[in-house]
């Protein structure tokens, strides 16, 4: 699959793809004979993950240190858990956080709401 289909796939713009390869974000994609990336089912299967990974918010040198493990094989398996283990408290914590401020965000919209009908009821009765 050429670049520009993967990144139509997965909404990541081409530079994005081949940051990511640089920086060692997804392993290093096979090039076809004329020297253009041509990438694999399972290099999809890298993109797909950093890109969930990266939505999620886990830092890209946090990844990095993920694929590096991942490339060294199954001596890392431990290592690997271990990472991903800190990462999803780090995520649970940062949903737990978030989950506060919608409750407060759905607080102050229902007291101008609130407000708002209050004014309203007002207004129709000094109307009539």
């Amino acid at each position: 699959m050429l670049i520009a289909e993967v990144s139509e796939k997965f909404s990541i713009p081409q530079d994005t793809l081949r940051y990511y390869e640089r920086i060692g974000l997804i392993p290093r994609v096979n090039r076809n004979k004329s020297g253009i990336r041509d990438y694999t089912e399972e290099d999809c299967k890298w993109v797909e993950f950093i890109k969930c990974m990266r939505g999620a918010g886990l830092p890209v040198e946090v990844l990095i240190e993920y694929v590096g493990l991942f490339q060294q094989g199954d001596d890392t398996l431990e290592a690997r858990k271990e990472l991903l283990i800190e990462q999803r408290l780090q995520l649970f914590s940062r949903i737990q956080e978030m989950s506060k401020i919608l409750d407060r965000l759905d607080d102050k919209i229902a007291r101008y709401e609130q407000t708002i009908g209050k004014k309203e009821k007002s207004l129709r009765r000094s109307s009539d």
